[in-house]
């Protein structure tokens, strides 16, 4: 697709596909030097023809544009820490691994984590991102005071979650959160952060033979624990399961040795996967020795261990380019969230799982709490299961087209940050929300610029019938 680059932006043709390596795109990646070169590139952007991207995290399509043009915002890297308010102030290019190294020795954490921290803020805004502690704090969008969005007509606007007296300044705001950069280019945003007096987390761990019981306690868990979250053996039948539960360590707690310097914080990546797997390296004999490896090393009960930020919030961060142990074929995730009297769609979906030979060594289960306000955000009050799964196992697609009819069916919904399958039937009933998203979306891009893969494959009815194909 054909478009005209303002005065001294340069493109650059290159292969694209989310974190689960699937469905490869060629599109011209662009890189904006200041918010008017951005709005200049949008004005002048035939429709259907741009989507940001942040550091390709998100597992499937939405970061990417076949033959389209994809805005990257590396140069949007301000970081301002105010400590009286506890709050900061980071441009959307800066990710989330920047800001902790700013943060932490200061005496802040991040409000909401997801699983990496190799996140930019918008990326992180606009996947709306959970971490452990949602049945707490809810997702990111919750503390985000203010954001700067260049919208689909080049207009730069500053919302806020109140609207500061303006519904449709509100309206907008709640869509760009979860919105999936529908909205606009997201450059710039305030959120709140947590004080902490040490930069580390003091951590109970519990193994739980079957799953049963290891959902117990995880509701249990609830009243108890800023941050929890159960790793599942996805092969075996009883669904056994380890919780870690934890809370950011006080410095008085800790031991003499690391109370000098408390607010350490320097994360290291370990190791990184070999460039070429085979793609038969991930099989039901390798994740079942894996599975049993990791449910054993777990303590039976262990109170009150000290671990670092890194290794508690984002243990595979410490493998670089883990996603390579898939093969070629790549990986998909599915993860979705039910209400509370869904419940049994957790085993439900393990079991399916493994009866169609899908071996997932990464499978996990969180809880939520209450939703914000965003029509495009994933949680909802109860349960959440995530799995990553080989692409190219037979039978795969058509078992989780199964499962997505019995999650909607319970009203429950697919994560489009993670999601690189699920049709518009699926998202269309599960997000029930739709209809307000469409309408805000277009009021805020009215000549369509904005499109991503994702919104072609499964959310192609937000926008007009003439401009959706």
């Amino acid at each position: 697709m054909t478009i005209t680059l303002p005065a001294g932006l340069t493109a650059e043709t290159r292969t694209l596909s989310g974190w689960g390596r699937t469905n490869p795109v060629s599109a011209q990646v662009v890189q904006p030097s200041s918010v008017e070169q951005l709005q200049e590139l949008i004005r002048g952007a035939p429709p259907r023809s741009l989507i940001a991207r942040g550091l390709g995290r998100s597992y499937g399509d939405a970061a990417q544009l076949k033959d389209g043009t994809v805005i990257e915002l590396p140069a949007f890297d301000r970081i301002e820490l105010d400590p009286a308010s506890g709050t900061l102030t980071a441009g959307a290019g800066v990710s989330l691994d920047q800001i902790l190294r700013v943060i932490v020795p200061a005496g802040f954490f991040l409000p909401v984590t997801p699983g990496t921290r190799k996140v930019t803020v918008g990326g992180a805004i606009a996947a709306d991102v959970h971490g452990k502690n949602h049945h707490v704090d809810g997702s990111f969008g919750n503390h985000v005071q203010r954001l700067l969005l260049v919208d689909g007509t080049g207009t730069l606007r500053e919302l806020t979650p109140s609207g500061r007296g303006s519904f449709d300044e509100a309206e907008f705001f709640w869509a760009t959160v979860g919105g999936m950069g529908l909205t606009g280019v997201i450059v710039e945003a305030t959120f709140s952060l947590i004080p902490i007096t040490s930069s580390l987390i003091s951590v109970d761990t519990t193994r739980y033979r079957d799953l049963e019981s290891l959902m117990a306690a995880m509701v249990e868990a609830d009243s108890r624990y800023r941050y929890s979250v159960a790793w599942v053996d996805s092969l075996d039948p009883k669904g056994r399961g380890v919780l870690t539960c934890g809370d950011h360590a006080p410095a008085e707690a800790l031991p003499p040795n690391l109370q000098a310097d408390p607010l350490h914080y320097d994360p290291k990546a370990l190791a990184s996967a070999p460039p070429f797997l085979p793609g038969g390296l991930l099989n039901k004999l390798t994740v079942r020795a894996f599975n049993e490896a990791w449910y054993r090393k777990a303590p039976k009960h262990r109170v009150g261990e000290l671990q670092a930020i890194a290794p508690f919030f984002h243990p595979l961060d410490g493998v670089q380019d883990w996603n390579r142990i898939y093969g070629p074929a790549g990986f998909l995730q599915y993860q979705f969230a039910v209400p509370n009297e869904a419940a049994h769609l957790v085993p439900r979906t393990l079991e399916a799982l493994r009866q169609v030979g899908a071996p997932s060594f990464l499978t996990v289960l969180k809880r939520f709490g209450p939703s914000n306000p965003a029509p495009l955000s994933f949680p909802i009050p109860g349960w959440t299961l995530a799995a990553d799964v080989p692409a190219a196992v037979p039978g795969l697609l058509e078992v989780l087209d199964q499962l997505d009819g019995e999650v909607s069916a319970a009203g429950g919904r697919l994560y489009l940050a993670k999601d690189s399958r699920q049709s518009s039937g699926m998202s269309g009933d599960s997000y029930t929300r739709i209809a307000d998203f469409v309408n805000i979306a277009e009021r805020l891009d009215p000549n369509f610029i904005l499109k991503s893969d994702l919104q072609t494959r499964c959310l192609h009815f937000a926008r007009a019938p003439s401009v959706a194909s």
